[in-house]
């Protein structure tokens, strides 16, 4: 299935959650890719190896595993609770930067509009990176430039993959009140971190879902694509 909206084509992927974090091609064009999750995965950033026990621990929660091409941490994704949006950018095109640091910093802005239009205050994250105790482990737990926080928690992660054609940018905001305990904490156990008591108290914290009154995916998504054509708009 795909569509348009202004300049930037949309597009709803198939297969499997690690068939989705495959290959994209050639990056030509502006794309959003709005994926569906059918089935409970844990995915792990393409630097994250030797979590030895994880593959147990995963069957054993009737959940796959599988790796991303972009960097950052794990995510948890399930049927709900989790909007998974990815936005491919040519390299040719004016939202592109060189500055990886400053790369994200426009998406950040259109998710922080987003959320401005349905009644929620959030900011970019400028500042340096940071990943408290779980290192880098859980991507809902450090913070990169371009990132959303609103009330001090993080609800919106970026992560990217660059190359000759373009930039990949992952986003997973989440959903309702108990979209942490659902999404995020559970990672704890399943990657074996510690000490357990204290990031799950960092968690509970620094992260959080989304609680707005009959939010859905959708309708997020729909405010998204509004705000998306609009920086498409202003940069070229």
């Amino acid at each position: 299935m795909s569509g348009q909206m202004r300049d930037w084509k949309v597009r709803w992927p198939d297969g499997s959650v690690a068939d989705r974090h495959g290959p994209v091609g050639e990056i030509s064009e502006r794309v959003v890719l709005r994926h569906q999750v059918s089935r409970s995965t844990v995915v792990l950033g393409s630097g994250q190896r030797d979590l030895p026990g994880l593959a147990d621990r995963a069957a054993d929660e009737d959940l796959d595993v599988v790796r991303r091409r972009s960097g950052g941490g794990a995510v948890l994704l399930r049927p709900d609770g989790v909007l998974w949006v990815d936005v491919l950018v040519p390299r040719t095109d004016p939202l592109w930067d060189d500055d990886v640091g400053r790369s994200s910093m426009w998406l950040g802005a259109a998710w922080c509009q987003t959320l401005a239009s349905l009644g929620v205050d959030a900011d970019v994250h400028r500042g340096p990176f940071s990943c408290g105790l779980s290192g880098r482990a859980v991507c809902f737990v450090g913070r990169a430039a371009g990132e959303v926080v609103s009330g001090g928690r993080k609800v919106v992660g970026i992560s990217q993959r660059r190359d000759r054609g373009g930039a990949r940018f992952q986003c997973a905001v989440l959903l309702g009140a108990d979209a942490v305990a659902r999404l995020v904490a559970p990672l704890v156990d399943l990657l074996g971190l510690a000490p357990r008591s204290e990031i799950l108290a960092e968690i509970e914290a620094s992260v959080s879902g989304l609680m707005i009154p009959d939010m859905a995916a959708d309708h997020l998504f729909e405010a998204f694509m509004e705000a998306l054509s609009s920086a498409g708009s202003s940069a070229g």
